[in-house]
């Protein structure tokens, strides 16, 4: 069987949500999964709710916070967020739901609107030492970091290294200069 053509698939659209409930409530993906597939047929009805094909993609919660990130087709996002408002609770836990955002893929909804808000790990970052806000390493002239660690040398880039909060040095620099 062969693929469709790029302009023939399906576009989807990803809802950055987040999920509140009382202290020390969790759940799983499933019975999130469930209860949002319910909402939707419950608002929109079988049709509606094939149409708008509610998937949640991302998932995580724990200690009555978390977030999500579902996945709805492209020109059913005014309904989809108004079939997510529908769930107000999940395995008898009653559960907050608040779309943050809509985005184009699912990296950039995550990294825009759930670093460090409960939502998902970034490995892309590179935690250098407690020496300075660089760690312990070596600026080349590309701006890329030669970190030392126990095991040798790592590469990282810029933003790799960079600490929220903190101007770069090399930035602050170049502009006394001017």
């Amino acid at each position: 069987m062969r693929h469709l053509p790029k302009h023939l698939r399906p576009r989807w659209r990803y809802l950055v949500v987040g999920l509140e409930s009382w202290a020390g409530a969790t759940f799983a993906r499933g019975p999130f999964q469930r209860e949002v597939w319910y909402a939707a047929q419950n608002l929109l009805g079988d049709p509606g709710s094939a149409d708008a094909d509610l998937t949640v993609v991302r998932f995580r919660f724990a200690d009555g916070a978390g977030a999500a990130v579902v996945r709805v087709r492209r020109g059913e996002v005014d309904r989809a967020r108004a079939a997510l408002a529908c769930v107000d609770e999940v395995d008898g836990r009653r559960v907050g739901v608040r779309v943050r955002a809509v985005s184009g893929t699912i990296r950039a909804g995550e990294e825009s609107y759930l670093g460090g808000a409960g939502g998902f790990g970034d490995e892309s970052t590179v935690v250098l030492g407690p020496d300075d806000e660089r760690g312990t390493g070596r600026r080349r002239a590309d701006g890329a970091v030669d970190a030392a660690t126990s095991t040798g040398r790592v590469g990282a880039t810029d933003a790799e290294t960079s600490v929220p909060g903190r101007s770069d040095p090399a930035n602050d620099a170049a502009s006394d200069d001017n």
